[in-house]
This record gives C-alpha cells, sequence and structure tokens, in this order.
C-alpha cells in the first residue's frame, strides 16, 4: 500500500555503489528507514542530484510502500515542501539543525508515530532557518528540552532557595547539591529554569546566556537523557556545535 506523509531526514547512508538508505522521521509512521535504489547513479537521469534533497534535515512530503513490522521500506517518490533560505548555509544554523536531526534520530524509537513532536520539529527547523543567527543560539537546548518532554523525560519542580539544584539521577531540583560527577555550577540551575519555563521561539534571543553556559547546561541534559532513556548513545555533533556556541557572542 503506497502512503503518503511528510518527513525530517535524519540520517543517509551510502548503499552499495548506486544506492542511499534513508533514516527519516516521519509525520505518519515515526522513524522509517527508506531504500533508495540507483539514486546516486549518474546513468539514472536527473536522480543523482536529488540524493542532495536527503541530507539531514531536509523537509519533504513522501511517497512509500509500508509493510507493518518492516525494518527497510521502499520510497516511491519524495518532493521537498520546505525550501531553506539561509539554514544550509550559515555554519551557526546548520551546526544547530545537524545537531537536532542526530539528536532525533538517537532519541526517538522506531517505527512509533509521534505527530505532535513532528508538529514541533517542522516549526523548529523553519524558524532556525529565518531567524537571524543572533537569535537562535539558544535553540539547540530549547529543542533537547521539548524533545525530552514530549518523550516523558521532564525536569520536575522549579529552581528555587529551597531547591536551587537538579539532581540528574531523581530528574528534579532539589534541595542539596547532588553526589554526582555530572554537576551545574552555581547559577546553572537558575539558567536552567528560565528555558524550561521558556514560552516559545520568541522569547528564547531574551536568555541572554553566555557560550560556556549553554554549553554546560547541554552537555549535562544529554548525560540527562542518555541515563534515563538506557538507549541514547552520544552525538557526534555535539563536540562542534558546543565549539561554535561557545565562541559565539549576542550582542548586548
Amino acid at each position: 500500500m503506497i502512503s503518503a506523509t511528510p518527513s525530517i531526514v535524519l540520517r543517509s547512508l551510502k548503499y552499495g555503489e548506486t544506492s542511499l538508505i534513508s533514516t527519516q522521521f516521519t509525520r505518519a509512521f515515526g522513524v522509517q528507514s527508506y531504500l533508495l535504489k540507483g539514486i546516486r547513479s549518474l546513468a539514472a537521469k536527473g536522480r543523482s542530484s536529488r540524493a542532495g534533497l536527503l541530507q539531514p534535515a531536509m523537509i519533504l512530503e513522501l511517497e512509500a510502500y509500508h509493510r507493518p513490522q518492516g525494518n527497510l521500506q521502499n520510497l516511491k517518490e519524495f518532493a521537498p515542501i520546505v525550501f531553506y533560505k539561509s539554514l544550509q548555509e550559515e555554519v551557526v544554523k546548520n551546526s544547530i539543525a545537524l545537531f537536532s536531526a542526530e539528536l532525533l534520530l538517537c532519541l526517538l524509537p522506531e517505527a512509533v508515530p509521534m505527530p505532535p513532536l513532528f508538529d514541533f520539529s517542522k516549526q523548529y527547523l523553519e524558524e532556525l532557518d529565518w531567524r537571524t543567527v543572533d537569535e537562535v543560539a539558544n535553540f539547540p537546548l530549547f529543542f533537547a528540552l521539548q524533545c525530552g518532554r514530549a518523550l516523558g523525560f521532564e525536569i520536575a519542580g522549579r529552581c528555587t532557595e529551597q531547591n536551587p539544584y537538579i539532581s540528574l539521577e531523581e530528574g528534579a531540583f532539589v534541595p542539596f547539591l547532588p553526589a554526582q560527577s555530572t554537576v551545574l555550577q552555581a547559577g546553572d540551575a537558575v539558567a536552567m529554569d528560565q528555558l524550561i519555563q521558556c514560552g516559545g521561539f520568541d522569547s528564547l534571543p531574551e536568555l541572554n546566556l553566555n557560550g560556556a553556559t549553554r554549553n554546560r547546561l547541554l552537555e549535562w541534559y544529554l548525560a540527562f537523557l542518555q541515563r534515563h532513556t538506557g538507549h541514547m548513545r552520544p552525538l557526534k555533533s555535539l563536540k562542534i556545535l558546543t565549539t561554535i556556541l561557545h565562541d559565539f557572542r549576542q550582542p548586548d
């Protein structure tokens, strides 16, 4: 049966001499992997250039043959439904987009539809594309927090005088400094609470965090997700992203 669904490309790997296996987060079917035979063949008229549409973070409309419990689906047709203006050219934005796609790849279970998270992820990438570079430094951590929340991994409570610390083990604001190797510095819990309570994309630029603080919070929260999911592996794109965000300076 041929089914249509929008999707976000998470990863595309070479398969054989001319084919690709593309893993995508679809709105209707969750994370799925698709075999695209011959798409890298120069002999396939007009198809070699289309492989560029299967880069991570591309937003597509798919027509595919979906088989229940199938590990590898066959993709019949695909086309972009969002044409980025700056996301692929701007180094900061592109690094954030690649990190976000890898986060979804490592975090989401296979073949579990999550339409609300898909809709949020699509909006997030579109917002990342059209906003200025000065507005997007807090996007990666905000996205990670929202993904964790959608999967049930949310930090409980609020940062108060009575609960000024965050426990990685408990996933909550706590009154005493946790005895852990991964401990946030003084004041970081306040910044994390501000991000958790952030109402949306328009509020993110108002959180004036420096690069070092952003990196500590992001690394801590990813460690939190790795501990509590039990399956999430370290992200390869994190080192590049944290280097870029560490050097990033928001205007005064």
